[in-house]
């Protein structure tokens, strides 16, 4: 049976007892992860990610609501157990390509979609794509081993809210979570770092001259140039998001730059950005 046609939401009150047993030999194997529609009692032989709460049904309500599609069935099985270790996140369903992501996203309606951009048939970019003109409110996570610029750039420009590597430590699989159903969005500092690079070593690449950037603009793009989101940099800073979103957006506008991807690049080729 294809996985699309058996996934349902986790119910940790059903196998809260086997996440230890399990979780160790799902990550070797690639077990698949899900409860079968047509035999809830097999629920207890699947494993649970945290231990089942009395209230557990009522405040899984509140929790980020996300769908994993990747055609590797290990990586599906590793992401789903690194969101459900988060006691704010839970995964609804996973997906091994694009059209089946697209079709659970609209049936499921996710939170947050973690999306690899390499998969048959329709791609991440592709599915990406479909979802933004259904009017899918989801919002979309890039989880990619592409680390090119173009690949990022198109990505982003093409309605991600994010792009991870997908050597990324669970944690920071979770926070970029958080970070983009939050509303900020989420690029990695190795991407960032790759992507910096790849503009300075592009010997075609001409430099720039732009406007001059106050004392706060700067110390944003410093921080937007090692990978934070806005809510990190504005940890750093000790400013509101709010404020860090206006300065970003200000930057923007001298620059007359689109999105971050190209304030970045902007930075680079004007020489105000170093690793």
């Amino acid at each position: 049976m294809a996985e699309s046609e058996h996934f349902a939401e986790f119910r940790p009150e059903s196998a809260s007892e086997h996440f230890e047993d399990h979780s160790h030999h799902l990550l070797l194997t690639g077990t698949g992860i899900g409860i079968a529609q047509e035999t809830p009692s097999k629920c207890a032989d699947l494993p649970n990610f945290r231990t089942a709460r009395p209230s557990d049904t009522v405040d899984r309500v509140s929790e980020i609501r996300v769908l994993i599609a990747d055609d590797e069935q290990l990586m599906r099985s590793a992401l789903a157990i690194f969101v459900e270790r988060s006691s704010a996140m839970q995964v609804v369903g996973t997906a091994e390509d694009g059209a089946t992501a697209v079709e659970l996203a609209e049936r499921l309606r996710p939170d947050v979609v973690l999306m690899d951009l390499n998969m048959p048939g329709v791609d991440g970019f592709e599915a990406a794509q479909r979802l933004q003109d259904a009017g899918n409110g989801a919002r979309i996570l890039a989880i990619t081993t592409l680390g090119t610029t173009d690949a990022i750039v198109h990505a982003l420009r093409g309605g991600f809210a994010g792009y991870l590597l997908k050597d990324s430590p669970p944690e920071a699989v979770v926070a970029a979570v958080a970070a983009v159903h939050s509303g900020s969005d989420a690029l990695s500092p190795e991407v960032t770092r790759r992507l910096i690079l790849d503009v300075k070593s592009d010997a075609a690449t001409p430099a720039v001259s732009v406007r001059e950037l106050n004392e706060r603009e700067s110390a944003i793009l410093r921080e937007l140039a090692r990978g934070k989101s806005n809510q990190e940099i504005a940890e750093t800073l000790h400013q509101a998001e709010s404020t860090v979103k206006t300065h970003l957006g200000a930057v923007m506008k001298k620059w007359n730059a689109r999105d971050r991807v190209q304030v970045l690049i902007i930075a680079v080729k004007a020489g105000l950005v170093e690793l």
